[in-house]
């Protein structure tokens, strides 16, 4: 199903763009397109989300405090 957007009557050309950035980012497309430009090995794959893992609990005992 490809994304799309109408452009409204005297919209801005660069308005428009911002629409479509906005509605790619909220379907996470661009951060799918930029995960799968390269091959990940699995160990890459695991050691990253164990990096964003530890980051995001690191974040968690900070608020908590």
């Amino acid at each position: 199903m490809p994304i799309e957007i109408k452009i409204r009557k005297n919209e801005p050309v660069d308005r428009a763009l911002r629409r479509l950035k906005k509605k790619l980012e909220r379907e996470n497309i661009i951060k799918d397109v930029r995960a799968k430009r390269y091959n990940e090995k699995p160990t890459e794959r695991r050691r990253r989300k164990v990096k964003v893992m530890a980051f995001t609990q690191m974040l968690r005992d900070r608020h908590s405090q």
